[in-house]
C-alpha cells in the first residue's frame, strides 16, 4: 500500500529526524527531512515538492519553528502543520497562537502521531 501524501520533517535533532522518518517512511508515507527551518522553507517554496502536511519542532536555531509556522500559515493555509517541543507549556501556547493544527509534547507515542497525522490528512482531503 503505497501512500500519496508527502510530509516535510523539519528538525535540528538529527536523532529525532531520523526516528521520525524511517517511521512514518515504514507506513508508507513519502517523506522530506530537513535540518533547519530554512532549508526548509527552501523545499516548500520549491514548485516540485507539494507537501500534505508538515512536521516542524519549535525551539531551532535559524526561525524557530514558531516563526516558521506563522509563515506558512500566511502562505500556505491549507497544509496542516504539526508542532513538536520537548520544551514546556509556553512553546506549546505560541505555537497555538501562530495556528499550528497540532502540539505534540516530546516524547510522544509513534502510535499517536499516526494518529494525529491520519485525522490531519482526512481533513484535508
Amino acid at each position: 500500500m503505497e501512500s500519496s501524501f508527502k510530509l516535510l520533517i523539519i528538525d535540528d535533532d538529527q536523532n529525532i529526524l531520523n526516528l521520525l522518518g524511517n517511521f512514518l517512511k515504514a507506513i508508507h508515507y513519502d517523506v522530506v527531512c530537513e535540518t533547519s527551518s530554512l532549508d526548509g522553507l527552501k523545499q516548500i517554496e520549491d514548485d516540485q515538492n507539494r507537501f500534505d502536511l508538515i512536521i516542524t519542532d519549535l525551539v531551532m536555531p535559524d526561525i524557530s519553528g514558531i516563526g516558521l509556522i506563522s509563515i506558512l500559515k500566511k502562505d500556505y493555509p491549507h497544509i496542516p502543520i504539526i508542532a513538536i517541543t520537548g520544551k514546556g507549556a509556553e512553546p506549546e501556547k505560541l505555537s497555538l497562537e501562530a495556528k499550528a493544527d497540532a502540539v505534540l509534547k516530546k516524547p510522544f507515542e509513534m502510535s499517536y502521531l499516526k494518529k494525529v497525522i491520519s485525522e490531519l490528512l482526512s481533513r484535508h482531503d
